[in-house]
Formats: structure tokens, C-alpha cells, sequence
């Protein structure tokens, strides 16, 4: 086993991709060597020492291939600290923190395959040309005309430095 510190993702349109290379980069500062991968091209974890795992939400859910990267290494995380965390529009809605405990929950499929030791929650970013699909990027748009949501970054980097400072305190147990 290796001393690094595997952060994987899984991204729609790079939110998630940026909230893991803040939190490697955190980790990184303090010390810890690290190695960021997209979920799908992680062949190997038995090598980490740790995994800290994060997918977007869609539909209110991890992205498919996050939930493939869980249940296929499933064995090995709940053998060495594994931390999860997700970026989720929802929680850049006014009044978005009435629903952190609906988003929180969003992750029991996580926890029914594993039991991680630490959970972070983000708001996400919203580039509606970034969407991929058409329907998807009519709703978002209408959705922005009617205020339910705001165009731009509201990935709070501060609430992501928090929790991998805590983080770090954990996975060195």
C-alpha cells in the first residue's frame, strides 16, 4: 500500500472535477500526496491508503458511473477510510439550505454499499451550454427566468476547504 490518497469524481459538466482538485490541492498543501481520476479511469484502489469519492447529482442521484465505481469496489472501501461527498444544484436555490437533509439523503445508496467516514455537500455551478442535453438546457433556462435558479459558480470554496481540513484529520487516523 502506497501513502497517496486517491480523490475520484464524477462530472457532467466539471463542477465536480473542480471541487476534487480543491480538495487535492488542500490535502496536497498540507502534506498529503494525492492522486485525482475521474471514476472512470480508476482501474486500481487496494494501492490508497484512502479514497475520497464525489459525484455530481442528477435526478437526485449520484451519476451512474459513480454508483458503478462503489458497488464494483465496494469490498475495498469499506476496508480503509472512504469519504464521499456530491455538487448539487439544489443547494444553490434561495433558500437552499431548507434542503441539505432532502440532498443528504440523496447519498443512502452510497451508504447502503459502504460506510464512509466523513460526507461533504456542495452547491454546484450552473453554465447552461454546458448541459448536454436540449430539453435539459430548456428547463434550466426557463427555470432561471422564472428565479429558481441563477446562472453562475456557487460552489462555496470556503464550506469545501472546511470539510477537507477535517478531512485530513480523519484519514490520518
Amino acid at each position: 500500500m502506497t501513502n497517496k490518497i486517491l480523490i475520484t469524481y464524477s462530472t457532467r459538466t466539471g463542477s465536480t472535477k473542480g471541487v476534487s482538485e480543491a480538495i487535492a490541492k488542500i490535502l496536497s498543501d498540507s502534506g498529503e500526496n494525492v492522486d485525482v481520476i475521474s471514476m472512470q479511469d480508476v482501474k486500481d484502489i487496494t494501492s490508497y491508503k484512502a479514497v475520497v469519492a464525489g459525484s455530481a447529482i442528477q435526478a437526485g442521484r449520484w451519476l451512474p458511473e459513480a454508483m458503478e465505481f462503489v458497488t464494483t469496489h465496494k469490498n475495498i472501501l469499506n476496508q480503509k477510510p472512504f469519504a464521499i461527498f456530491l455538487v448539487c444544484m439544489t443547494l444553490a436555490m434561495p433558500k437552499g439550505d431548507k434542503y441539505r437533509s432532502t440532498v443528504s439523503g440523496w447519498l443512502g445508496p452510497v451508504r447502503n454499499l459502504v460506510t464512509p467516514v466523513s460526507e461533504g455537500i456542495f452547491a454546484g455551478t450552473l453554465d447552461i451550454k454546458k448541459i448536454p442535453s436540449f430539453s435539459d438546457r430548456l428547463k434550466f433556462r426557463i427555470s432561471v427566468m422564472l428565479g429558481v435558479w441563477r446562472v453562475g459558480d456557487h460552489r462555496d470554496w470556503k464550506a469545501v476547504e472546511s470539510w477537507t481540513r477535517n478531512l485530513k484529520a480523519i484519514l490520518d487516523r
